[in-house]
């Protein structure tokens, strides 16, 4: 029970007294806290209808290309997490208008890239969502500290930074990622194979094995799987771990836990087709083998998950006997 108890739970009750409210034991927020939601909601109504097209158009690039399939699942995501933590969320509500305008500022901004850019000639359709959706999470995000404070926005932040996952990746930044991903997979997947003993010889991300050539194309690189990972981390450490250097880190190791992933996945191609077969590289486990290499990545994943989460229990327990609390206090 205690590893699904997240920050902000039932576990974690009002830190100072009038700061925070505990919907669970039948707190009531304050008619200006109401009010000042209700503008926010009708805010944000107005902002989707505003950007209706662009986010249609995100919706059709989602169905038609994997790395998106997450996009338009982030405001729902959000907004399970602020859910989730409304027992921190503050009685009171200040407009904070100067971080307002200056997230407006950068809305427009991504305006005038976009019309900018459009000016040169058509635009991929992820480079012209990325200035869109650019502008329009930066609307939403000045429509929070504007109806709602700089308070709220502290208490939310971890949430609402998930919403910048809306983006597409813009071409270069897109192909940057997927160079890093392949000569790290190329690198992981060298000394993997040295370590199975497998005679190698290596030129750059392609391997000279025997019976066969192997080369770790870009298209190869695992960025979809390695991004899925990364969100997902993101999310666990939220819901399952308190300290903010615990959650950093262990976001973190999934960038190099994806390329070992995809180091793996590399080495056991390399091993079946030396000591079984070469025509084993045409075989399903090359071409839609990668779910279930990402399931396995999951193992060190939860391990990691569950060390910190237990590490964290344990020191809150230490925290709490007498002894402890005697020389704390």
């Amino acid at each position: 029970a205690d590893l699904f108890t997240t920050e902000g739970g039932a576990s974690n009750h009002m830190e100072k007294a009038g700061a925070t409210i505990n919907i669970g034991q039948g707190g009531r927020f304050e008619p200006e806290f109401r009010a000042a939601s209700c503008r926010l909601a009708w805010f944000t109504g107005a902002l989707v209808l505003a950007f209706a097209l662009p986010l249609y158009e995100l919706a059709r690039l989602s169905l038609k290309v994997d790395l998106y399939s997450h996009a338009l699942a982030m405001p729902l995501i959000a907004g399970y997490l602020v859910w989730l933590t409304r027992h921190r969320l503050p009685e009171r509500v200040e407009s904070s208008r100067g971080a307002a305008m200056v997230l407006v500022g950068i809305g427009v901004l991504c305006l005038a890239g976009w019309a900018a850019m459009a000016s040169r000639g058509p635009l991929m359709a992820n480079d012209r969502l990325a200035f869109l959706m650019g502008a329009f999470v930066s609307f939403f995000a000045a429509g929070v500290f504007n109806f709602m404070g700089t308070v709220f926005v502290r208490a939310v932040a971890y949430p609402l930074g998930l919403l910048i996952f809306m983006l597409p990746f813009p071409t270069p930044v897109r192909h940057a990622l997927e160079v890093a991903l392949q000569y790290g997979s190329a690198e992981a997947a060298y000394w993997l194979i040295k370590a199975a003993q497998i005679p190698v010889f290596r030129d750059g991300v392609v391997f000279v094995l025997p019976n066969i050539t192997l080369q770790v194309a870009e298209e190869c690189s695992g960025i979809r799987s390695s991004f899925v990972l990364f969100i997902t981390g993101l999310m666990a450490g939220f819901l399952f771990l308190e300290s903010p250097r615990h959650r950093l880190w262990f976001t973190l190791l999934t960038i190099p836990l994806g390329i070992l992933r995809n180091g793996f996945r590399v080495l056991t191609l390399a091993f079946l087709c030396v000591h079984i077969d070469p025509a084993l590289i045409h075989s399903p486990i090359h071409h839609r083998g990668g779910p279930i290499f990402f399931a396995l990545s999951l193992v060190p994943f939860f391990a990691l998950l569950l060390y910190w989460r237990k590490k964290e229990l344990r020191a809150k327990s230490r925290a709490l006997e007498p002894g402890v609390a005697l020389t704390n206090s």
